[in-house]
C-alpha cells in the first residue's frame, strides 16, 4: 500500500508533470519552471482529488512548498 507520503510526492510530480525523483520536502513553488500559477491550480486540483480534501483560499496561497503541503494535509488529519 502507498504511503501518505508517497501518495503526496506522486501527485505532485504528476501535477507539475516532472519526474517524482525530483520532489522532495524542499521543492517549493516557482523554483522549477514547471511550478508556475497554472500548474498551481492543477496542484491544488489533484490533492483535493487524492486526499478527499477542500482547500480554502489560505492554504492555496499558503501552499508554497511540499513540506508547507503536509502541514496543510496534516489540518484535515492526514498523517506524513
Amino acid at each position: 500500500m502507498e504511503s501518505n507520503v508517497e501518495k503526496l510526492y506522486n501527485t505532485f510530480a504528476l501535477a507539475l508533470n516532472v519526474d517524482v525523483k525530483i520532489v522532495n520536502d524542499n521543492l517549493s513553488y516557482q523554483s522549477i519552471p514547471e511550478w508556475d500559477s497554472i500548474s498551481h491550480m492543477v496542484l491544488v486540483s489533484e490533492l483535493e482529488s487524492v486526499f478527499d480534501v477542500s482547500l480554502d483560499t489560505d492554504d492555496i496561497i499558503d501552499l508554497s512548498s511540499v513540506n508547507k503541503s503536509k502541514l496543510i494535509l496534516a489540518k484535515f488529519n492526514i498523517e506524513f
